[in-house]
């Protein structure tokens, strides 16, 4: 609680769209109790897909969200030809009525676009993330990679094939997450 609250008190910056591949965006803006001013929250996007989505994001924001029938553990939609699960949602109409409803609140001046190593992103899927044409872009990592100023190592997954949850709490005595290794306020401060 107090890391959350000092985190709020150093915002100065409070009208940000983050676009997420998972729900660690969502978790930025929980925690800094704001409202959701994106359509990424509680789902996520395989990697390669999300690549794909974000490099043309004006555009796949106008598609109309397709239900997609059976296969998946969760509700599952397609936006043109990007998959979209609805994890934390009890019906394909819930997920899409919040995604539609959130996408008209986004500040396109002020994007910050947030990947995970997970889902099928690989060396090459970071090469791809890192040529984005967004100022302020961060992809989660289980390892460092220094050739990419985009990337941030989230350490306790190296030993893994790939970044783990890391909104779970860390296994330490304080209450912090794997996310909070990250200064999200800072960058979301120093957003141009």
């Amino acid at each position: 609680m107090m890391y959350k609250k000092r985190n709020r008190r150093r915002l100065r910056n409070n009208d940000f769209t983050v676009i997420a591949s998972n729900c660690s965006g969502m978790f930025m803006y929980y925690d800094l109790e704001l409202p959701y001013l994106t359509p990424t929250v509680n789902l996520s996007v395989e990697m390669n897909d999300f690549v794909k989505m974000v490099r043309n994001l004006r555009w796949y924001m106008e598609q109309e969200m397709v239900e997609v029938e059976g296969g998946s553990i969760c509700p599952v939609g397609m936006l043109g030809d990007i998959k979209i699960h609805f994890i934390h949602y009890a019906s394909f109409e819930e997920g899409a009525n919040k995604w539609s409803e959130r996408k008209k609140r986004m500040n396109w001046e002020k994007l910050f676009i947030v990947g995970s190593e997970k889902d099928g992103c690989t060396y090459e899927t970071i090469e791809e993330f890192e040529e984005l044409p967004y100022k302020n872009k961060v992809i989660f990592t289980h390892i460092e990679y220094p050739e990419f100023s985009s990337a941030f190592c989230i350490k306790g997954f190296e030993n893994r094939d790939e970044l783990g949850t890391i909104t779970l709490f860390k296994d330490q005595g304080l209450k912090r997450r794997f996310l909070d290794d990250f200064d999200y306020v800072q960058y979301i401060n120093n957003m141009g």
